[in-house]
């Protein structure tokens, strides 16, 4: 039945499905972990309960999320040795020790205090499971760094020799290899996205329960701390997004030319491409919605700088431009949008609002998936753009291949659907019905009187401690009237 499929464009689809699954959890994980610490961290300092129940409500989010990364990743590195064998035969020497590194490394620092703490609140010092949860926050992000790393080598391979056999082989120095062009950008733009992902998640979880009640002190802090994010952390990332690009542009010129959609070279300035639909078989994007000289004012700061296009690259040699093109403009698109939302909720901090808008929390809301979207179409973006090499300019994707027959890669294709939507939905779903659910005073697993050092200085006159009521954990004579806990 499979017979007259392709089965290289089948190990491709596996790939890209498993691993766009995969990246859901560690864009989420990465930036929880962080935000436990920092919740956990604000309760040692302040004694409030309420950053307590918050960082309670959030541990068993990211348990379950931080698991199904983990299982999802390992059955998604199975494929080096079924689908990619040759990849990882010529590309092991380089590519398994970082890898190894991440594990010896990253997991073991995640797994060694993972249990801590989720279960060692009341076992163990105060400080002693901020220790923890801090250590857990900073494997999430070296096992980024390693996998970055690797895959940003792939991406801008250097500081390896060519052996006789065709392998790729550690030079002199592997801090050439680990500190490859792209992977500083790379980095830094990935991990500010897992950031802003779970900032929204957050705060769509926050705009979620003051839809429903204002008052909702969780809710308040969430959302919060959330739009602070946004309005903080995406500015810097379009900052950085721009950098990244730039960096491309050097390195993978032929990339920026998809992205762009430029077919044909612009030796007195090229166009911004807003919209269109690329047409590769005529080398020309149909119904194009451009702006002049703006991609040559963005990405050489010249609205005369000349621009080369796909027309100086070789057929076989150009990515796919439609996907790539496409991809990109959702990731920025959602990336202006996250950004609108940071500016809207300065608007209504500064006017003691942030609470009130509801159209503000309903955007919230309906962007909180948003972050996952805009980090897979960015993905998408980066691998697809490299195409048609698996190791950019050196080793193409179809050479990379194990010598499989397409039956055999289709169905174990369906059987990874068919088990990923059914193991991962319930798991998916269960998170859902946690967020669904408002954080409580003393959240399941806090007992009574584990408050932390609670601090009576600074509580403001007239307000009494009543952690069900202000953001702060403070009663509000009347919640229509502006309070400090707006601008918190």
């Amino acid at each position: 039945m499979f017979d007259g499929l392709d089965p290289l464009v089948l190990a491709r689809i596996q790939f890209g499905f498993t691993v766009s699954f995969h990246f859901i959890f560690p864009s989420f994980s990465i930036g929880l972990a962080s935000f436990l610490a920092v919740l956990e961290g604000l309760w040692l300092r302040t004694g409030k309960p309420l950053y307590h129940d918050l960082f309670k409500y959030w541990l068993k989010i990211f348990a379950i999320a931080f698991a199904m990364g983990v299982v999802s990743g390992i059955v998604m590195s199975y494929q080096f040795g079924t689908n990619w064998a040759v990849f990882s035969d010529k590309a092991g020497p380089v590519v398994g020790p970082l890898m190894a590194y991440e594990v010896l490394t990253a997991f073991f620092l995640e797994a060694g205090f993972l249990g801590v703490m989720l279960f060692g609140m009341e076992r163990i010092g105060r400080k002693l499971h901020f220790f923890a949860t801090l250590m857990v926050a900073l494997g999430t992000f070296i096992s980024a760094f390693w996998i970055l790393s690797v895959n940003s080598w792939m991406q801008t391979p250097t500081g390896f020799e060519m052996a006789a056999n065709g392998q790729f082989m550690p030079g002199d120095s592997w801090l050439a290899i680990i500190f490859n062009p792209s992977f500083p950008y790379r980095l830094v733009h990935t991990v500010l996205a897992a950031y802003i992902t779970t900032a929204f998640v957050v705060g769509g979880v926050g705009a979620w329960h003051l839809l429903k009640d204002r008052t909702n002190p969780h809710a308040r802090k969430m959302f919060s701390m959330a739009m602070w994010m946004a309005a903080l952390v995406v500015p810097a990332q379009i900052v950085m997004g721009d950098a990244h690009g730039l960096n491309t542009l050097e390195h993978q010129p032929q990339k920026i030319m998809a992205m762009e959609g430029h077919f044909e070279s612009h030796p007195d300035g090229a166009p911004l491409i807003l919209f269109g639909i690329p047409n590769s078989a005529e080398k020309r994007v149909d119904y194009a919605i451009e702006i002049p000289k703006a991609s040559s004012l963005i990405l050489k700061h010249s609205l005369d700088a000349p621009m080369a296009g796909l027309d100086t690259i070789p057929d076989d040699q150009e990515p796919p431009v439609g996907i790539v093109f496409w991809s990109f403009r959702i990731m920025v698109a959602l990336g202006f949008a996250m950004l609108g939302i940071g500016l809207w909720s300065l608007l209504a901090r500064f006017r003691g609002k942030l609470y009130d808008w509801q159209w503000l929390h309903r955007a919230a809301l309906l962007l909180s998936p948003a972050g996952f979207v805009a980090v897979i179409a960015g993905w998408i973006t980066t691998e697809v753009g490299r195409q048609p090499y698996v190791v950019y300019n050196m080793l193409r994707t179809a050479d990379a291949a194990s010598p499989l027959a397409a039956p055999a890669v289709a169905t174990s294709l369906i059987a990874f659907i068919v088990i990923y939507f059914v193991v991962f939905g319930a798991g998916i779903a269960y998170i859902f019905k946690l967020m669904r659910k408002s954080p409580q005073m003393d959240e399941v697993g806090v007992k009574r009187g584990d408050q932390g050092p609670i601090r009576t200085s600074g509580i403001t006159p007239g307000l009494t401690q009543n952690p069900t009521n202000d953001a702060d954990g403070y009663t509000i004579a009347n919640p229509d009237e502006p309070h400090d806990g707006d601008r918190s």
